[in-house]
Parts: C-alpha cells; sequence; structure tokens
C-alpha cells in the first residue's frame, strides 16, 4: 500500500486524470469537466416517489406520484434514478453496458448513492437485476450488479450478487409498447434457490442501469416479495422519461 500512495502522484503526472466524457483533463479521477457536467442530465428537485422521474413544482417534502404511477399498480414502494436516459446520460449508461467503460461504476455508484438517501435503511438487502446466463457470457459483467454492488458498499448494506435469476432468456425490451414489455417479462424472474431464505422479513434494495416502464423491476420485486420480503425499493441509473 505504501508503494502504491509513493507511486500515485508520478502515475498521475505521467496518466493525468481525463473527464469521463471527453479527453478534457480534470482535477479528479472518475470526474466530469465542468462542460459534461453541465450537459449530464442529473435529476434533482421534486420526484415521483415511486419511479423517481422529476416533476414540475417545488420540492416540499410532500410525496408525490407521476400518472403512470397513480394509474399503475407498482409492486414496489419507493423507487429513484440519479440521471435521465437522455443525451449525456444516455451516453455514460450505453459506455457501461456495451461499451466495457467498467471504470464508470465508480462514480455512478456515487451518484445512485445521493438518489437513493431517501430510501436508504440500515437492514436493507441490495440485489440486482439479473442478465440471462447467455447474454452475461457474452457481455462478461453485469452491470447493474457493478452498480449494486458499489451503492451496497458506499452505504453499508449487505449485498446479494446472485439472488436473482432470469428463468428465460426475455430479448431486448426496445420497441416493444408498454404491455408488451409487462407480458415479456412476466415471470421471467424467480429468486435462487440457496438465497431464497435471504429475504424472508427483509427490505430488500433492487438496482438496475436503466428503467423505462418499470416492468423488469416489477417482476423482481414480484420474485421477492413472493419469498416474503418485507418490501421493495428500486434504484436506476437512468429514468426514461416521456419527453425524452
Amino acid at each position: 500500500m505504501a508503494m502504491q500512495a509513493a507511486l500515485k502522484p508520478l502515475i498521475r503526472a505521467i496518466y493525468p486524470p481525463q473527464c469521463l466524457t471527453c479527453d478534457t483533463l480534470v482535477t479528479t479521477e472518475f470526474g466530469l469537466c465542468a462542460d459534461c457536467w453541465r450537459e449530464t442530465p442529473f435529476i434533482r428537485g421534486l420526484v415521483c416517489d415511486q419511479c423517481g422521474v422529476p416533476l414540475a413544482g417545488d420540492e416540499d417534502g410532500q410525496v408525490v406520484q407521476c400518472d403512470d404511477c397513480l394509474a399503475v399498480a407498482r409492486p414496489w414502494g419507493q423507487g429513484r434514478a440519479a440521471l435521465l436516459y437522455q443525451g449525456n446520460g444516455r451516453k455514460l449508461v450505453l459506455g457501461l453496458k456495451h461499451g466495457d467503460r467498467l471504470d464508470l461504476a465508480r462514480p455512478a455508484s456515487d451518484w445512485l448513492l445521493r438518489a437513493a438517501g431517501p430510501m436508504l435503511r440500515a437492514d436493507m438487502l441490495v440485489a440486482p437485476i439479473p442478465l440471462h446466463w447467455l447474454r452475461l457470457i457474452k457481455r462478461r459483467y453485469n452491470q447493474a450488479g457493478l452498480l449494486s454492488a458499489g451503492v451496497a458498499r458506499l452505504a453499508g448494506l449487505e449485498h446479494c450478487p446472485d439472488l436473482l435469476l432470469r428463468k428465460r432468456f426475455t430479448g431486448s425490451q426496445d420497441g416493444k409498447t408498454r404491455e408488451g414489455r409487462f407480458r415479456n417479462m412476466e415471470g421471467a424472474l424467480r429468486l435462487h434457490p440457496r438465497r431464497a431464505g435471504r429475504v424472508e422479513g427483509r427490505h430488500v434494495l433492487l438496482v438496475d442501469d436503466v428503467m423505462t416502464s418499470g416492468a423488469t423491476f416489477a417482476a423482481a420485486a414480484e420474485a421477492c416479495l413472493a419469498e416474503g420480503a418485507s418490501g421493495i425499493s428500486v434504484l436506476a441509473l437512468a429514468r426514461v422519461a416521456k419527453e425524452s
């Protein structure tokens, strides 16, 4: 460790830290330059308490819900997201998901922790939305697992990376209607047979990279509740909003 600390200034002199999304030099590792920070659609202010989508109005401490969450029964209690899935937010998500940018998981975990603040509780069990094994072999890592591990570590919470299994290959949700997304995910997720006992009486925080309709989170939440979870919260790096 002492050797690493001694070499760090030399390494930074040879390889100075760059912005996560451009080549601009920055003062700290895993950071955004001022321009990219301004162009990154972080979610702030008033949000829907169940899905985290931004809402018009001022934050006054009241619990509010968006039209979608008022119309569609959600099997979870609260939800939050760090970014909107547009512009630089979309670029960051796709870099982590398809571009082998595993370095993005570290700052993304910090952003997720800030977004998750109102939902966190001491007894939470943190778990990622799983990939099907065929997709995991192709991609080599589960981006949701990287994010959930980071959030659990920063929050000091228990992490179970293989709590859920994807029973069948569901393919891409892109291009499907809301109803099609929910049909596609119906019964697609289940608890790992050797992990089922971990959720009984526990509040579970489910983590994924993107939330669109909420179909995937709903399938995961229902699987956890069926095994005795006391409650569910959901957390996404990015939230797709209608205006995007």
